[in-house]
């Protein structure tokens, strides 16, 4: 039987409320998410439980109890406020996948700063914008990614601190501290933090089609709908291994990678490794891992490799199978079905939302290439995109849109207000993400509302890779838009005039791409590069990606009255 049970049961008698007790949230006046998703657990008798099992890209293997994570996250919290951080305070992870960034995740909440994770394959230049716009105190790292920290502080008077988490002896320079999780003083409680439940917890930067990276400011109660569909929609019970295959990074190696999970008590594996099928099914078999959150840009991989690695592996205990991050394809759902004797359920949510929104639940009925229903507690409609009124006839496309008031919901974005209230319409979350409602009440994803690349299951801005295009000594015109690609999903093509004097060439374009790997990211990086004499404008200047991305995807240029004249 799944924790949820009966879909139509839960959506008619949900509320909050029963979701908070759930969690006990609010129990002795806590309310901090690092106390949930450690201490907690221990007082209900499961500190000797494994919290979390590490495998590195070399084979090693690291477990660590409740008892462990608790202990470690207080000696994180114990540190930063020796050096003086204060509640409040933006504390950045910039690290791999290692124990170290996941325990220190719940430290900083401990400690009552707001942790700001970032993906540790950022350039220094996206990295140096982040922290910038945050005005970040502190920063958490590794002596890989140091020399980019390094590189950004001249820029940064406000990033105070950097802890190098395994430093050993090598030599630091000014402002920066060794820290070592594992030699650190083993302190078995802490005053944590007390916060209410609408204190800011974490600040998750995401791109949009215009402007800045925009951070998005969560808060301390959100783990109440974390916890809740991580239980519901995940269906993780007691004696789960659970792999949440998104790097924390990104919301959902955030909200599915940590607070989830160990709110849940459960036992999370984590691999820090490349992709390739054998890794991930001998990584499954070895584990005895149970349910399985991935992205279909994963699933697809899988798919290319055939069913002749599955049989390899002994997948049996594989229950409850979930995909995040953009929409599943049907044919991935069947090829799942074949391959490991179930079906991926789908699940639709975004940084802003902050946990789940809309699912195919344990027990219900999978439409292959279907969103599901929302979860429930959530309203959820498609709007007409002018009216923002709900559309009523099943299959017309219009905008998802969500009714304000789930624990999870973004409360801004940093520094931006602005923003934030263009967000919400006629009562609405307005999602920027097109879909239709059939008549059974199954969502279906039809697309973007804007200019945003969806790669492998990541949004890029193409606004920041443009900027960091014109920053190439060849380039004097950009664009950026998604193009179709069978495995991610989209991928960035760059369409780039050049500065008189320079020729293009295969050459000059492997050149561009590393340019911008090196500064922004490999998600950033584009695929493919066209060269043109210029790129379409409007009158006013503005590059019309529009067009730009109607060619690449075979659709109808629409109304084009603002294009500048030649």
């Amino acid at each position: 039987m799944s924790n949820i049970g009966s879909y139509e049961t839960r959506h008619r008698t949900f509320s909050w409320k029963l979701a908070e007790g759930e969690l006990e949230y609010g129990k002795s006046g806590n309310y901090n998410i690092g106390y949930f998703c450690t201490d907690r657990i221990g007082e209900l008798g499961n500190g000797t439980r494994v919290g979390l099992i590490w495998e590195g890209f070399t084979g090693e293997v690291r477990r660590y109890t409740y008892d462990d994570l608790r202990i470690h996250s207080n000696a994180f919290a114990i540190m930063l406020r020796q050096l003086g951080l204060q509640p409040g305070d933006r504390i950045c992870i910039f690290m791999d996948r290692i124990p170290e960034l996941y325990i220190s995740f719940i430290g900083i909440l401990k400690m009552g700063g707001i942790a700001q994770p970032l993906f540790s394959a950022f350039g220094e230049e996206a990295l140096a914008m982040r922290l910038e716009d945050a005005e970040t105190k502190a920063i958490l790292t590794t002596r890989k990614h140091l020399g980019k920290v390094r590189r950004t502080r001249p820029s940064l008077p406000h990033l105070t601190r950097t802890i190098v988490v395994d430093a050993g002896d090598r030599p630091l320079e000014r402002g920066e501290i060794a820290f070592s999780m594992e030699k650190a003083q083993r302190v078995e409680n802490i005053e944590i933090a007390k916060v209410t439940p609408e204190t800011p917890s974490v600040l998750h930067y995401t791109s949009g089609t215009t402007g800045k990276p925009k951070g998005a400011l969560h808060v301390h109660s959100s783990i109440i709908a974390q916890h809740i569909t991580t239980k519901w929609v995940l269906d993780l019970q007691d004696d789960e291994i659970y792999w949440c295959t998104a790097d924390p990074g990104w919301v959902t190696g955030t909200s599915y990678g940590i607070i989830g999970p160990w709110a849940c008590g459960v036992t999370q594996a984590v691999l820090d490794a490349g992709f390739s099928a054998h890794k991930w099914y001998a990584f499954i078999e070895k584990h005895n891992v149970t349910v399985w959150y991935s992205a279909p840009t994963a699933i697809r991989l899988l798919m290319k490799e055939g069913l002749e690695p599955v049989g390899k592996h002994n997948l049996s205990s594989l229950r409850h199978l979930v995909s995040v991050g953009e929409p599943l394809n049907a044919e991935a759902v069947i090829w799942s079905e074949k391959a490991f004797g179930r079906p991926f359920h789908d699940s639709y949510w975004q940084t802003e939302t902050g946990s789940i929104m809309i699912s195919n639940y344990p027990g219900m009925k999978i439409k292959p290439g279907s969103m599901g229903k929302p979860f429930p507690g959530i309203t959820a409609a498609v709007v007409n995109p002018k009216t923002f009124e709900p559309i009523t006839t099943a299959g017309t496309v219009g905008l998802i849109a969500i009714k304000p008031g789930w624990p999870s919901m973004f409360r801004t974005y940093w520094n931006n207000q602005e923003t934030y209230e263009k967000k919400f319409k006629n009562g609405w979350y307005i999602s920027g993400d097109r879909s239709s409602v059939d008549a059974d009440g199954y969502f279906w994803f039809v697309g973007r509302d804007d200019d945003v690349i969806n790669t492998a299951g990541h949004l890029v801005g193409p606004f920041e890779i443009e900027s960091a295009l014109l920053e190439h000594p060849a380039v004097a015109e950009s664009a950026a838009v998604g193009k179709p690609d069978p495995i991610n999903m989209e991928v960035v093509k760059a369409f780039i005039a050049l500065k008189p004097g320079n020729q293009k060439s295969d050459d000059l374009t492997i050149d561009i791409m590393n340019f911008i790997r090196k500064k922004l990211s490999p998600l950033a990086m584009p695929q493919e590069v066209e060269y043109v004499d210029s790129l379409p404008k409007t009158r006013s200047g503005k590059i019309m990606r529009r067009l730009l991305r109607a060619k690449e995807w075979g659709e109808e240029i629409g109304d084009v009255s603002t294009l500048e004249n030649d």
